[in-house]
C-alpha cells in the first residue's frame, strides 16, 4: 500500500484550512453533511441523462453515526460515490471540488444547486479527527475503496469491501487536551443540535440513532433504554411552500422555534423571488422590542442559508439600520460565497436581495398604517425611534423612503398623526408644518411659544424624543412645505399690521431691550418684543438652525463640548411685567437688573435648561418678597 503526498503545498494548506478558514469546529459537521447530499444529487442528475438510472427519492439518506467507545464519528450516504481516481482527484488535491467540476458538466438550473464549490469543506474534518477514512463505492464500479489519512503528511488508497453504493467517512475523534473538549461531537444531542442548527433543511433525510426509553416488557414502573433510527432534519423547509398551504399559526411556530423572540411576531412577510436573482424570505416585524436593541450589544441581521445549509446567523448585510429590527431568514442559490462559506463576499447578489427585501419591509409597514392603524402604533411605539434615527443617518440618504412612515403626537387629534395626515388639513394660508419640541406632551402643552399657533387654529406636532428634530431638520420639508419650531424667530403669520406693531415696540423700547441685552450678556444674543406670547411674560426663541432642544440633546452626550443655541429672549410687552420694566428702567437700574435676572430664569426653566446659578436665583426671589 503506497502512501501519496497531498498536491498543492498540501502541509501548509491544511494548516490554514484547519486553524485559520472556519471560525467554529462544529462547521466540519455541516461541511460533510453538504457534500453528502450533494453526492445524492449527482445521481438525480445522472438519472435524467442516464435512462439505466433511476432516481427515487425515498431511496437516499445521510446517516450519522457516533461511538464513544471506539471515539469515532461515521458519516455515511447513499450518493453517487467515488472511483479510485475520483478519490485520488477529488481528495489528493486540497481545494481541487468534485461539486464544482461536476456542476460545470451537467446544466444544474432546477434548485438542486451544489454547494461544495471550493473542495475544501471536506479538510475541516481535521479540525476534530486525528485520522479521516473514506470508504466509497461508485454507481459505475463493482470495487470499492478506502482512502486515510492522518494530516499533511499524506494518504492512502487501497482496495476495500462495500456492499452498497456510497460512500462512509469515517473521523478518528481527537483526544481532549488540557483547555479544549473534543468529546461533544460523539454526543448523539450535542450531534443531532448541530444538525438542527445548520443542515436542518437538507433535502434529504438525516438520520441518527437516538437513545431513548420506554417501559420494560411486563413492568409499569421500570424503563428501558433502546436506541431509535430518527430523522434529525425537517427537510422541507417552511420558506419553500406555498403561501395558501400556510397558515398564520404555522409563521407564528416557525418564529418561536427560530427563537427569533418570544414575544407574537405583529407581521409576517413571504417573499419567493424568482427574477434577477432567486431566492426565498420569511421576514418578521416584532411585537415588542428587545431589551438590548438600543445598546451596543444588539446584532441585526437575518439567517442566511444557501441551498437550504445555513452559513451565517446574523447577516447584517440584509437589513438596512432603519430596519434592523426585522427577524427572519434568507436562502439563496444565487449567492457568491467565500472559501469558509462563513463570510459572504460584498456581490451585486447580496445587494440585490438587500435592496427588494427593504422594499418589501417598507410596503409591509404601510399596509399596516393604512389597514391595521392600531397595530402600526404598536410597532412605531416600539420601533419609530429607528425609523427617525434611520431619516436622520447617513446624511438623509433615506429620508424619501421613510418619511412616510413617521408619525407625531397632534396638538389637536391627540394622538399620533403621519405627516400626510398634517398637511392634508393645513387650511391654506397655512405656510409652514409647526411642531413644538419638549420633554412631554404635557411640558410642551405648557410652552408660552405655542400661544400663537394655537390661536391661528393651526396644527402642532409634539416632537418628545431626543431624536425627533434632528430627524424633522434633516427632512427639512414635506410635500413643499417647510417644518418650522414654535420657538423660530420667524413663524411666518405675522400680519403686516402686527409686524408693524411689533417693529414699533422693538424701536420705541429699543434702549431698554439693549440694556437688558447687555446685562444678560453671553446668555442671549439679544432681547426683543414677542409676537407670538399672549398670556405669558416672557419666553426663550432661537436663531439659526440649532434649538434649544438640539442644545440639550448634543450637550447630554459623553464628550459634550458644550455648544449653545442663539437664544433670544422675547417680552410680551402687553404683560403688566413689561410696565415694571420700563419703571424699573427710568427710576431704578438695580431693580430692573433683578428683573431681568429673574425673566431669563424664568424662560430658562419653561424650557427645561439648568440654572447656572440656583442660590442666587432664591435670593433673587427672596429680594422681590421683602
Amino acid at each position: 500500500m503506497e502512501k501519496k503526498q497531498f498536491q498543492a503545498e498540501s502541509k501548509r494548506l491544511l494548516e490554514m484550512m484547519v486553524n485559520s478558514i472556519y471560525s467554529q469546529k462544529e462547521i466540519f459537521l455541516r461541511e460533510l453533511i453538504s457534500n453528502a447530499s450533494d453526492a445524492i444529487d449527482k445521481i438525480y442528475y445522472k438519472a435524467l441523462t442516464d435512462n439505466n438510472l433511476v432516481f427515487n427519492k425515498d431511496s437516499y439518506y445521510i446517516k450519522v453515526t457516533p461511538d464513544k467507545d471506539q471515539r469515532t464519528l461515521t458519516i455515511r450516504d447513499t450518493g453517487i460515490g467515488m472511483t479510485k481516481e475520483e478519490l485520488e482527484e477529488h481528495l489528493g488535491v486540497i481545494a481541487k471540488s468534485g461539486s464544482l467540476a461536476f456542476k460545470k458538466e451537467v446544466d444544474v438550473t432546477d434548485g438542486h444547486n451544489l454547494i461544495g464549490q471550493f473542495g475544501v469543506g471536506f479538510y475541516s474534518a481535521f479540525m476534530v479527527a486525528d485520522v479521516v477514512t473514506v470508504i466509497s463505492k461508485s454507481i459505475y464500479s463493482d470495487q470499492a475503496y478506502k482512502w486515510v489519512s492522518a494530516g499533511a503528511d499524506g494518504y492512502t488508497i487501497e482496495p476495500c469491501e462495500k456492499e452498497t453504493v456510497g460512500t462512509d467517512i469515517i473521523l478518528k475523534i481527537k483526544e481532549n487536551v488540557e483547555d479544549e473538549s473534543f468529546d461533544e461531537f460523539l454526543d448523539e444531542y450535542r450531534l443531532k443540535a448541530i444538525i438542527k442548527k445548520y443542515s436542518d433543511f437538507i433535502r434529504y433525510p438525516i438520520k441518527m440513532d437516538i437513545t431513548t426509553s420506554r417501559l420494560k416488557e411486563g413492568s409499569d414502573t421500570e424503563y428501558e433504554e433502546y436506541q431509535e433510527e430518527q430523522i434529525v432534519n425537517s427537510m422541507v423547509p417552511i420558506w419553500r411552500k406555498n403561501k395558501s398551504e400556510l397558515t398564520d399559526e404555522d409563521y407564528h411556530k416557525f418564529y418561536t422555534e427560530k427563537r427569533y423572540g418570544y414575544d407574537k411576531p405583529l407581521q409576517h412577510i413571504h417573499i419567493n423571488a424568482d427574477g434577477a436573482i432567486v431566492y426565498q424570505a420569511i421576514l418578521y416585524i416584532p411585537e415588542t422590542i428587545p431589551f438590548d436593541y438600543y445598546s451596543k450589544e444588539y446584532e441585526k441581521g437575518l439567517e442566511l442559508y444557501v441551498n437550504g445549509v445555513l452559513i451565517m446567523n446574523k447577516c447584517a448585510e440584509l437589513l438596512p439600520d432603519h430596519f434592523s429590527f426585522v427577524k427572519g431568514m434568507v436562502d439563496s442559490e444565487s449567492l457568491s460565497l467565500n472559501i469558509s462559506r462563513e463570510i459572504l463576499q460584498q456581490d451585486r447578489q447580496l445587494k440585490l436581495i438587500a435592496k427588494n427585501i427593504a422594499s418589501k419591509i417598507k410596503s409591509q409597514l404601510q399596509s399596516m398604517l393604512k389597514n391595521d392603524r392600531e397595530k402600526y402604533e404598536q410597532f412605531y411605539n416600539a420601533f419609530g425611534r429607528q425609523l427617525k434615527f434611520g431619516v436622520y443617518n447617513d446624511f438623509g440618504m433615506h429620508k424619501d423612503a421613510l418619511q412616510d412612515l413617521l408619525m407625531f403626537y397632534s396638538s389637536m387629534e391627540k394622538k399620533l398623526v403621519t405627516l400626510d395626515e398634517y398637511v392634508s388639513r393645513m387650511p391654506e394660508d397655512q405656510k409652514y408644518i409647526y411642531y413644538a419640541s419638549g420633554e412631554s406632551v404635557e411640558r410642551i402643552s405648557k410652552l408660552p411659544q405655542i400661544e400663537l399657533v394655537t390661536e391661528k387654529g393651526y396644527e402642532i406636532l409634539y416632537l418628545t424624543e431626543d431624536i425627533d428634530e434632528f430627524a424633522i431638520k434633516m427632512l427639512q420639508n414635506y410635500k413643499e412645505k417647510e417644518f418650522r419650531s414654535v420657538s423660530s424667530g420667524d413663524l411666518g403669520i405675522d400680519t403686516d399690521e402686527a409686524k408693524s406693531d411689533t417693529d414699533a415696540d422693538d424701536n420705541e423700547n429699543k434702549t431698554l431691550f439693549d440694556y437688558m441685552t447687555s446685562q444678560l450678556s453671553g446668555k442671549v444674543t439679544k432681547v426683543k418684543a414677542s409676537k407670538r406670547l399672549k398670556t405669558h411674560p416672557v419666553c426663550l426663541s432661537t436663531e439659526g438652525e440649532l434649538t434649544i432642544e438640539m442644545e440639550k440633546v448634543l450637550n447630554s452626550m459623553p464628550n459634550a463640548s458644550g455648544v449653545k443655541a442663539d437664544k433670544v429672549l422675547e417680552i410680551n410687552v402687553d404683560h403688566s411685567v413689561f410696565r415694571s420694566l420700563k419703571e424699573a428702567f427710568e427710576t431704578d437700574k438695580e431693580k430692573l437688573n433683578l428683573y431681568t435676572a429673574l425673566l431669563y430664569n424664568q424662560a430658562c426653566l419653561i424650557e427645561g435648561l439648568p440654572i447656572e446659578d440656583p442660590v442666587e436665583f432664591t435670593n433673587d426671589i427672596c429680594k422681590i418678597m421683602v
